[in-house]
């Protein structure tokens, strides 16, 4: 019997991706499929646990109770997030020592937006109303992604998301209604975390070198300017309902295209940050790092245990 040939394969491939039909672990795909998918996920991954950094900053310092129960559990399911992730790139053949190792050394990335500091508690709230709200809006096309693991994991980390950005636009309206104080912190931290929000979608489309293909595979159901302008033109209504103003001068409603036009993005500043030289990104892998050498006893007596288990049943079989 002839061999299947390469060309044969990824026709069949693509065949399978145009019927929309999920691509599974042991199934045949190209090495650049493959490889693509480690990158996106790896990165994803790294982002939810870098980003319960910013916010784990301040459950000691949330105002009472009622918030401080509520970033845990955030807090909690961001961890959570990165677990499912990183099992979903074990299913592509992926070592995630290694890809944490990458994180570590500066060959991997992550999302852009936690290299900021949070100055104040409002910040929590602008995370949660900005930043998941660009999360949701990236992530709930991904539960139609190509690849059946990830697509299957993202419909249960969308769900948390939406709960976060509630959380998080919940914070903003309550200080927006409060003090001229609190309106002024929340007005501060929409300032500074708009534009960081707006890049979170990645490069535009004319110097974004994955989209394409990643668009072909169906691995994105849409390009990086589309996302962006969905999540400008849903959020600049939330932040007029609450009576706060989108730090952009040139911000205004389009209508014969029906958007709003915005600004040009930095992407001076965006790049400078991917790059390793944002506020806090030296910050960030310092803390994941130390986080790795300290929780390194319990891998141990965790492995030791493992060992110990087999050793057991071997002789009790």
């Amino acid at each position: 019997m002839e061999p299947i040939s390469f060309a044969l394969l990824e026709s069949n491939f693509q065949s399978k991706i145009d019927r929309d039909i999920k691509i599974e672990p042991k199934d045949w795909m190209p090495d650049d499929y493959r490889q693509t998918l480690i990158r996106q996920i790896s990165q994803h991954a790294h982002s939810e646990i870098v980003g319960m950094l910013p916010e784990g900053n301040w459950i000691t310092r949330a105002p009472n109770l009622r918030r401080k129960a509520v970033l845990l559990a955030k807090v909690q399911d961001e961890a959570g997030h990165g677990l499912y992730l990183y099992s979903a790139t074990e299913t592509l053949g992926a070592d995630r020592e290694e890809l944490i190792d990458d994180l570590h050394e500066g060959r991997a990335k992550y999302s852009s937006i936690f290299n900021y500091p949070t100055l104040s508690w409002a910040d929590m709230g602008a995370i949660g109303w900005l930043v998941d709200g660009a999360a949701i809006m990236n992530q709930v096309p991904l539960c139609r992604c190509s690849y059946g693991p990830y697509a299957r994991a993202m419909v249960r980390v969308c769900k948390e998301e939406s709960f976060h950005q509630r959380q998080g636009f919940e914070i903003m309206m309550s200080l927006a209604n409060g003090s001229p104080e609190q309106k002024e912190m929340a007005q501060d931290a929409l300032n500074r975390f708009w534009w960081p929000a707006l890049m979170m979608f990645g490069p535009n489309d004319a110097t974004s070198k994955h989209t394409a293909q990643s668009m072909k595979w169906k691995i994105k159901r849409h390009t990086n300017d589309e996302l962006r302008q969905q999540f400008v033109d849903v959020t600049v209504p939330q932040a007029e309902l609450i009576g706060l103003t989108i730090p952009d001068e040139n911000l205004k409603w389009d209508k014969k295209t029906n958007h709003y036009i915005t600004s040009p993005i930095n992407w001076d500043e965006f790049w400078q940050v991917v790059n390793g030289n944002g506020p806090c990104n030296k910050e960030r892998i310092d803390a994941r790092k130390k986080a790795k050498e300290n929780g390194k006893w319990v891998r141990d007596a965790a492995m030791a245990h493992a060992v110990k288990r087999s050793a057991i049943n071997l002789l009790t079989a």
